[in-house]
């Protein structure tokens, strides 16, 4: 499904009254498989049949990909920790000044485990093709502080201005081809994940991280391809600063009101949240779960362009009732609408 209408499909979900849902989530499907972490984050065939089982067993508005934030620094060079069963980790920081970073050599697509990404996302393009599929990338800002550390990266901002502009500007590149590479697959949209920019104010957001990511959305956006911009560490401090990247879809993380994130972001964009992955998906117990979705369902029943999800990517080791419990709250919530109406 290369072409699919994704203005179409953005105005289908605000002109409906029912709710769809897009968890961000693979882990369970890994598990569905029974296959780990390791082998999924190093393997496309593996990555896309745990995209395949939960997309046939849950019936999730589109597929995303694992939401993998290692893969990128990686390609760069960096050193990436692999746990069996827990998402990979970088370890230490590959550049530390400005002759680090002018030295730094952009990866092409040949590095790391990216051709493995890529595999994923064109097996899943090809098989799934009822609904969008949704890529992941990194954002520059979070790219650039795992490369650097993140808090000496936050220092660098500020008090070495040529050196963190050079890194971000660095990163960018790479992303946007690595973006125009994933949208080759045939994919419909890709979440960039720029959670590092939640530690910045509004202006820092707007300086270090908007500025780069439109620049992203003015290439790869169109009526085909949607960019999903996801920021978990974004308490509503820089929402403003999001929304000017021109991204289509805003995915925000538990830490936020929900209803002033919507009224924040434009009505004609989809705008996605915000169940806390660990406390109420992993957890909490499935009626606690039902309870919440259904209580955030109703909050934001005014809304006709949210589309109900977590807040994150939904960990390792959740129970599979719990997810059943999350789509049958949608299902009740429907059902009430129905019953409303008539």
């Amino acid at each position: 499904m290369k072409n699919m209408d994704m203005d179409a499909w953005m105005e289908s979900i605000r002109a409906n009254r029912k709710r769809v849902a897009i968890p961000i989530m693979t882990h369970p499907g890994i598990e569905l498989i029974g296959r780990t972490v390791y082998e999924a984050v190093n393997n496309g065939k593996v990555h896309f049949d745990a995209i395949n089982a939960l997309n046939e067993k849950y019936p999730s508005a589109a597929c995303t990909v694992i939401m993998d934030l290692t893969v990128e620094a990686e390609a760069f060079g960096a050193s990436v920790d692999f746990p069996q069963d827990e998402i990979p980790t970088v370890v230490g920081h590959l550049v530390s000044d400005l002759s680090s970073v002018k030295a730094l050599k952009e990866p092409d697509m040949s590095e790391g485990r990216i051709p493995q990404y890529l595999l994923a996302n064109k097996l899943a393009a090809e098989n799934i093709t009822d609904k969008p599929v949704f890529g992941g990338m990194i954002g520059p800002f979070s790219l650039a502080g795992r490369l650097y550390d993140m808090s000496e990266f936050m220092m660098a901002c500020y008090c070495e201005p040529e050196t963190a502009g050079l890194l971000l500007r660095k990163c960018t590149s790479f992303l946007l081809n690595y973006c125009l590479e994933l949208k080759k697959q045939g994919i419909q949209g890709v979440v960039i994940a720029e959670p590092a920019a939640g530690l910045l104010s509004n202006e820092g957001c707007a300086e270090f991280s908007s500025q780069y990511i439109k620049s992203i959305v003015e290439v790869v956006q169109d009526r085909n391809f949607v960019v999903i911009l996801h920021n978990c560490g974004n308490t509503g401090h820089c929402t403003e600063a999001m929304v000017q990247t021109g991204a289509a879809c805003y995915h925000f993380g538990n830490k936020i009101n929900m209803l002033e994130a919507l009224d924040a972001c434009p009505t004609d964009s989809i705008v996605m949240g915000n169940l806390d992955p660990v406390t109420l998906f992993k957890a909490a117990s499935p009626e606690d779960l039902r309870i919440a979705t259904l209580d955030l369902l109703q909050q934001t029943s005014a809304y006709p362009n949210f589309v109900l999800s977590s807040g994150c990517d939904i960990p390792p080791h959740t129970s599979l009732a719990n997810i059943t419990a999350f789509y049958a709250a949608l299902d009740e919530y429907n059902h009430a609408i129905n019953v409303d109406r008539t």
